[in-house]
C-alpha cells in the first residue's frame, strides 16, 4: 500500500461537484490516499457523497478510506478504516471488517505500544504541529518528539505523520523517517491542488 500521500476531505471544504476535477488533480499529483472524514455529516449524507468519492477512488486508482465511522466503511466497502483512541478498538475492526486496512491515530510512546498486540495496518502519528483543522488535536509533538516516536513505531507498523503539515515545513517531516503524510488544508486550501501534492511530495522524492 502506498502510504505517501493522504489527503482528508468533507463535504464542507469539498463539494459534490466539485469532487470529480479536484481528485483527478490531487491523483495527478501524487496523492495515493483519500480519506473521507466530516465529523458533521449525517449518516445518509456521508454515504451519498461517501459512494461518490469511492467511485472517483477507483477512477483514479487512490486508496479510499473512511474516518472513525466503521459502518460507512464497511456500507461503501471501503478499502479501509482510520479510527482514533476513542472509537472501536483495532481487535474489533478486525473481527468485523478482516479484509479491511485499518490505522490508528497515536500521540503517545503508551499507545504505540498499547497497539503492539493487534497493531493497525498503519500509525497516523500528531499532531506533529499545531492545527486549526481538528479542534481536539492535543498539543503539538514538535519535530523531535515525532522522531523519536516514529522510531519506536516503525518497529511495529509504518507512520504516517499529520497536523499541521505544510509546503513550508514538510521537508522536515519526512526527515523524521516517516512513511506518509496527512494533510487537510495544505492541499484544501490550495487553488492549484496538482501542485499542492506535488511541492508535498518533491522532498520525499529527493531522499
Amino acid at each position: 500500500m502506498n502510504l505517501q500521500l493522504h489527503v482528508l476531505i468533507d463535504p464542507v471544504q469539498m463539494s459534490l461537484e466539485s469532487l470529480p476535477d479536484n481528485m483527478r488533480q490531487m491523483a495527478k499529483g501524487g496523492a495515493s490516499v483519500i480519506q473521507l472524514r466530516a465529523k458533521s455529516a449525517t449518516t445518509r449524507e456521508l454515504l451519498d457523497y461517501g459512494q461518490v468519492v469511492k467511485e472517483l477512488c477507483q477512477q483514479f486508482r487512490l486508496t479510499f478510506i473512511v474516518n472513525d465511522r466503521v459502518d460507512i466503511a464497511l456500507a461503501l466497502e471501503a478499502d479501509g478504516v482510520h479510527v482514533g483512541q476513542d472509537d472501536m478498538p483495532v481487535a474489533i475492526v478486525r473481527k468485523l471488517a478482516p479484509s479491511m486496512l485499518v490505522g490508528l491515530s497515536v500521540s503517545s510512546l503508551q499507545e504505540i505500544m498499547e497497539a503492539k498486540n493487534c497493531p493497525p495496518d498503519y500509525f497516523g502519528l500528531g499532531p506533529v504541529f499545531a492545527t486549526l483543522s481538528k479542534r481536539d488535536a492535543g498539543e503539538p509533538l514538535g519535530i523531535e518528539h515525532t522522531k523519536k516516536l516514529t522510531q519506536v513505531a516503525n518497529t511495529i507498523a509504518p507512520v504516517v505523520a499529520i497536523g499541521g503539515i505544510n509546503q513550508n515545513n514538510v521537508n522536515q517531516v519526512w526527515r523524521a523517517g516517516v512513511h506518509g503524510i496527512a494533510v487537510i488544508s495544505a492541499v484544501m486550501h490550495a487553488p492549484d491542488k496538482k501542485q499542492a501534492c506535488e511541492e508535498l511530495l518533491a522532498p520525499y522524492d529527493g531522499q
